[in-house]
């Protein structure tokens, strides 16, 4: 673990090489991926402001990941560069996750323990309906952010919720604007309270606004200005080419790993000439970056360096493991994971061990012929050594409702179908195929599906006519209630949830905690090619031999 300072991280800076800040009508300067390649020297002009920015994104409740971003956080706190530097941390959204109210009070104690200065609305800040919300984050030290959402007066959000505000640091003075996912609401399962959110789901329309409060910002003589961002790099890019005056886009909610600085990539130049970085730092805390940027006279950025970090290379931090653990509990150790396969880079579009290991459980613990989970619901992974419930809360941490349903072969044939043609028609592979246990099936890579197996609790495999499938057989199937109801990430059967066999009042994570329990035995998490994909001119050749066969 690491536990001294890289100095490497906090005390370089690198020029922006061709781009001259006299020269601002120069629309295509000529950029490189910048290394560290030089200390940045003491004889600076007065004229120059420098900045260090630790920002974080789409942590999704991971707490044990939130005490090493703590050390983390401190070590960056501890470092002191030469020369003034002003240091700021901000997080872009979903930091919190699911519907466990303890497990939301964490995320906002860690951004208070983290000295957060401001975090912008993501979509996953509103799995708890908005009162809930509020009253979690009442004693937050950090501003709350989103432009594009004017919640009604009479919302405990309005009068919180902020759309920019202005930061001073050493005496300079930054403008923090935020802006919320526009698609928030496809990505929330309590919708009731979203309305009076008045979220603008017209991104276009957005960006006047977003222009607007530049402009404001501008106009009292800020012009150093960064947007904390949850609309995704998609968005992101089109910000930096169309909205004038924003210098740095600290990015989320696609999950992007943008590494360094990069011409087309995550250095753009506005409409002015300037230079503007988008940064993100990819999924569920595993990493966390450092941006340091020097600005001129005039607030454009000369010269700048993006690190990431690795979470996990860092120790917990014990002080903050100890006020998590009085909010959330004491973890009660279950068992011992012996081996684990590692977590596919590719875990929306192809088989996942550690969805494999949940759904197992699921089948098994509730022994139900099929078990079935979205790709996406799984946000941790499974590591060697011993594990207790804090481990596994946080693996599958969104508090669904683990239930038991009927589904006739016909409704999983084309519920699954369905989810392979939309995940592999994504450059992302989003919304993410099912993950399956009593099933196997294979699937092209242009996302046809081209077959499918059960396969009963004695290991029998029994073809099923993808084409015909049978509306009269009838399985049990084990899921939770938002894969059961959700067309666009799961089987989209709420009939079959209202008529459920079982309903408990807890997710998979107390379900898996007792399979462990109940093996008794040390266990593994490896992949069995339940799920295989093949590229389309395999499958060409498959069919046309199969043709000849058949003549």
């Amino acid at each position: 673990m690491i536990n001294s300072v890289n100095q490497s991280v906090y005390s370089h800076f690198n020029s922006l090489p061709q781009y001259s800040a006299q020269n601002k009508t120069n629309k295509s300067p000529v950029w490189a991926n910048f290394k560290i390649n030089r200390q940045l020297t003491d004889n600076l002009n007065n004229n120059t402001t420098k900045a260090s920015i630790f920002y974080i994104n789409d942590v999704h409740g991971q707490n044990i990941r939130m005490e090493r971003l703590l050390t983390a956080v401190q070590q960056f706190d501890s470092f002191t560069p030469s020369g003034q530097v002003d240091k700021m941390k901000f997080a872009s959204g979903d930091i919190m996750l699911g519907e466990d109210i303890k497990h939301l009070m964490v995320g906002n104690k860690f951004l208070n323990l983290g000295g957060f200065m401001a975090n912008v609305l993501g979509n996953h800040e509103c799995d708890e309906p908005t009162p809930e919300f509020v009253n979690i984050i009442k004693d937050k030290t950090y501003r709350l952010l989103g432009l594009n959402l004017n919640p009604n007066k009479d919302n405990p959000l309005h009068g919180i919720i902020e759309k920019s505000y202005i930061q001073e640091v050493n005496g300079n003075k930054y403008g923090i604007i935020g802006l919320v996912p526009p698609d928030l609401a496809d990505h929330v399962k309590i919708q009731d309270h979203l309305p009076a959110l008045n979220i603008e789901t017209d991104f276009n329309k957005a960006i006047p606004e977003l222009q607007k409060e530049v402009d404001k910002l501008q106009a009292q003589g800020i012009n150093k200005i960064i947007l904390l961002s949850h609309s995704g790099y998609r968005h992101d890019v089109q910000i930096a080419k169309s909205v004038n005056g924003i210098d740095i886009i600290l990015g989320a909610h696609t999950h992007n790993l943008l590494n360094g600085i990069e011409k087309d990539v995550n250095l753009f130049t506005s409409k002015t000439g300037e230079p503007i970085i988008i940064t993100q730092a990819g999924r569920d805390g595993k990493n966390f970056g450092i941006l340091n940027v020097e600005f001129d006279k005039d607030g454009v950025i000369t010269k700048a360096q993006n690190n990431i970090g690795n979470t996990d290379a860092y120790s917990r931090n014990l002080v903050a493991r100890n006020i998590f653990e009085k909010i959330l509990g004491k973890p009660e150790r279950v068992g011992f994971i012996k081996s684990v396969e590692k977590y596919p880079q590719d875990a929306y579009g192809s088989e996942n061990a550690h969805c494999d290991f949940i759904v197992d459980a699921l089948r098994k613990e509730l022994g139900t012929d099929i078990a079935v989970m979205n790709s996406g619901n799984i946000r941790g992974q499974f590591e060697q050594g011993g594990i207790d419930t804090r481990d596994l809360a946080i693996i599958s941490p969104f508090a669904n409702k683990v239930a038991v349903v009927e589904a006739s072969e016909a409704e999983l044939v084309n519920a699954i179908k369905n989810r392979v043609k939309a995940s592999m028609s994504s450059k992302s592979h989003r919304p993410g195929i099912v993950q399956v246990s009593g099933l196997k099936y294979t699937f092209t890579k242009s996302g046809e599906l081209l077959s499918m197996t059960f396969v009963d609790k004695d290991g029998k495999e029994t073809p099923i006519d993808i084409n015909n499938p049978r509306t009269d057989k009838m399985y049990t199937v084990a899921s939770d209630d938002y894969c059961i109801n959700s067309p666009e990430m799961g089987l989209g059967l709420p009939h079959r949830y209202e008529k459920a066999l079982q309903k408990f009042d807890h997710d998979k994570d107390i379900v898996v905690g007792n399979y462990i329990k109940h093996e008794n035995k040390p266990m593994e998490v490896k992949a069995d090619g339940r799920i295989q994909v093949i590229d389309d001119t395999s499958a060409e050749e498959k069919t046309s031999e199969e043709t000849k066969a058949a003549a």
